[in-house]
C-alpha cells in the first residue's frame, strides 16, 4: 500500500508563493507519474501538473508559466512551486500518483490566496 503525505498549503496574498510537497511511503516497484490536482467549491476539478517517469510534465492551461512540479527522485516526493498566486488559485489542491499502473491519492490541502 502506497500513501502520499501533502504539506505546503496556506494562505498568501496575491503576487506570493507557496511550495506545495506530496511524498509517497510504502512499496514502490514503477513510478509511473505523480501530481496535482485541484478544485474549488462549485468547480471541477483540473489537473495543476504532472511530472512522469520519463519527466515530461503536463501543466493545467491556468498556470501559464507561474508554477513549476518537480521531483525528487531517490525520495519519491514531488513539489509544486507556485509563484505570483492569484486569487482564482484558490482551492484544495490533492496530491496523485500512478504507481505500478494503481493509482493512489493525498488528502488533499487548502491553497487560499486573498486580494
Amino acid at each position: 500500500q502506497v500513501q502520499l503525505v501533502e504539506s505546503g498549503g496556506g494562505s498568501v496574498q496575491a503576487g506570493g508563493s507557496l511550495r506545495l510537497s506530496c511524498a509517497a511511503s510504502g512499496t514502490i516497484v514503477n513510478f509511473n507519474s505523480m501530481g496535482w490536482h485541484r478544485q474549488a467549491p462549485g468547480k471541477q476539478r483540473e489537473l495543476v501538473a504532472r511530472i512522469t517517469s520519463l519527466n515530461t510534465y503536463n501543466y493545467g492551461r491556468f498556470v501559464m508559466g507561474r508554477f513549476t512540479i518537480s521531483r525528487d527522485n531517490a525520495n519519491n516526493t514531488v513539489y509544486l512551486q507556485m509563484n505570483d498566486l492569484k486569487p482564482e488559485d484558490t482551492a484544495v489542491y490533492t496530491c496523485f500518483g500512478v504507481f505500478d499502473m494503481r493509482d493512489y491519492g493525498g488528502q488533499g490541502t487548502q491553497v487560499t490566496v486573498s486580494s
